[in-house]
């Protein structure tokens, strides 16, 4: 891909895919050092939402602003963002249910360290969530509905019969699908997508 000579440009094309964010590093690779940052921020044209993370200030707000942010701030010492929303909050997303939960559930791999304690907003999850079981939403990455009713279904945060009602209407939707289903009935899910589908 051909990259514009105009860090100004550069920077927009960035934000551009995360609803007007950016990171430190993101600023910084494009020749933004640390005195050019605090002045963007200074004169208003940067706001610092977070530790190493801004938001251009002109840039239209995203539907859920902290969802990327949070998501933002997943990322690992490569810079790169690695949660994944899951859980009561991916169940949301999909507005499958009433469901409206105060914290924000993402899922980190195991191996996800940060210096600092995590924000309160967040509960975090650790695992592995593989490609075909990501969706992105609002722009961001959350588990497809079928791993998020059955990752509910295991931590047993939510009534079974919550979760059958969030499956079958996933399903006249076209939200989860037979072939998606299908996939799970040889792993350790079988049993519980045979209960779901038996609803």
């Amino acid at each position: 891909m051909q990259t514009s000579n105009d860090p100004q440009k550069e920077l927009y094309r960035i934000t551009e895919a995360q609803g007007g964010y950016f990171t430190t590093k993101q600023a910084a690779s494009l020749g933004y050092a640390s005195n050019k940052r605090a002045y963007h921020v200074q004169v208003g044209n940067w706001l610092r939402e977070h530790r190493g993370i801004y938001r251009l200030a002109l840039f239209p707000e995203p539907q859920h602003p902290d969802l990327i942010l949070w998501w933002l701030w997943s990322r690992d010492r490569s810079d790169r963002p690695t949660g994944v929303y899951s859980h009561q909050t991916a169940l949301s997303l999909y507005e499958l249910t009433d469901v409206n939960p105060s914290r924000l559930d993402m899922t980190v791999p195991a191996s996800f360290r940060r210096g600092v304690p995590s924000p309160r907003i967040l509960r975090l999850h650790y695992g592995r969530i593989s490609e075909p079981e990501q969706e992105v939403l609002f722009g961001v990455p959350v588990t497809n509905a079928l791993r998020t009713i059955l990752d509910l279904w295991e931590e047993g945060s939510l009534p079974k019969d919550t979760l059958r009602q969030a499956f079958q209407q996933a399903r006249s939707s076209g939200t989860i699908t037979r072939k998606q289903a299908a996939k799970l009935h040889d792993s350790r899910f079988a049993s519980v997508v045979r209960e779901l589908e038996a609803a």
